[in-house]
């Protein structure tokens, strides 16, 4: 199975080069320093699962022969612009896995490649880049769910035994609305309030009024959930918390790191969709909204050399 991955960042990164080692064809998106890095002395990872340096294709969209499975591990505000470019790296039978942080990738997607051309996906993972094409990646092996497809069933089965051989998990299920949104509860609330504490998961986790606003963030992407007849697990906010607990102590989202770091960040896609989709239905969700219209102005002074500076354009993660 030959399988692109678009982005090579502490996702995208990740998990080429954990397939390229276990002998799979991989090749990667990427641009600028990262297409560079990964030309010059390959992809470095260092993982529980290995340390390790691989060489892989790597280039942009059109100079890359179509895959079966093209995985999309860019950042969430950023896939609306790059699902443009997919469609010539899709075999016939090809299929598009979105791996974004947040709901709203997979209908993104399925807006310019039709529906048919989209399987749902999210992956749980503590990875990020510590340079152009060396990935860090902490914690358990990466985790992945995908949406069972009667259309792409065997090609889904193929892309899951992939992943096991280099060492991933993956689950593929019937109810993925439910999973994603379970993921979403987790990412959007523990990131947001990491984000505006500016504070690891050992601290956001101790301090009893934090741990509390933390809580209570879950509890409105629940409610939100429910709204929309999500099935989620009705103990999901306290397996959240209890995940929450077991995660290194220096653990960070990456929406954290990327406030902290002045970067563009996922806070549109995550507390503002929150907010978005809360105001839709007239469900109240106090808690996501401020911490949207807090982050806002950071946000805004991130993107502003993003969106007009030289380097303007998609990023890879």
């Amino acid at each position: 199975m030959r399988i692109v991955v678009v982005g090579a960042g502490g996702v995208g990164g990740l998990v080429a080069g954990l397939l390229a080692r276990a002998g799979h064809e991989v090749a990667v998106v990427a641009r600028g320093a990262a297409l560079e890095a990964i030309r010059d002395r390959g992809l470095r990872v260092e993982s529980p699962l290995g340390a390790f340096t691989v060489r892989v294709e790597a280039a942009s969209p059109p100079e890359l022969a179509p895959a079966e499975a093209v995985l999309l591990g860019v950042k969430a505000w950023q896939v609306p612009q790059v699902a443009a470019t997919l469609a010539p790296l899709l075999t016939r039978e090809g299929f598009v896995v979105p791996l974004q942080n947040g709901v709203e990738a997979p209908e993104q997607c399925g807006a310019v490649l039709g529906a048919d051309r989209v399987v749902g996906g999210l992956c749980h993972v503590l990875s990020r880049l510590a340079a152009p094409a060396t990935v860090v990646h902490v914690g358990a092996p990466p985790s992945f769910t995908f949406a069972a497809s009667t259309q792409h069933a065997a090609g889904v089965e193929r892309l899951r035994a992939a992943l096991e051989s280099a060492g991933a998990r993956v689950a593929v299920v019937d109810d993925f609305p439910a999973a994603l949104w379970e993921k979403f509860l987790f990412i959007a609330s523990f990131g947001g309030v990491a984000a505006v504490a500016r504070s690891t998961a050992g601290v956001v986790r101790t301090i009893p009024e934090t741990r509390r606003l933390l809580a209570d963030a879950c509890e409105e992407v629940r409610a939100l959930a429910m709204a929309k007849g999500i099935a989620c697990a009705p103990d999901v906010v306290a397996k959240t918390m209890a995940f929450i607990d077991s995660l290194p102590e220096a653990a960070t989202p990456s929406l954290q790191r990327d406030v902290v770091a002045g970067r563009p960040s996922e806070i549109d896609s995550l507390s503002g969709a929150v907010a978005r989709i809360g105001a839709s239905l007239g469900v109240p969700v106090p808690i996501h909204a401020t911490i949207h219209a807090a982050l806002l102005p950071l946000e805004q002074a991130a993107r502003q050399p993003a969106l007009t500076g030289p380097a303007a354009g998609p990023r890879s993660p």
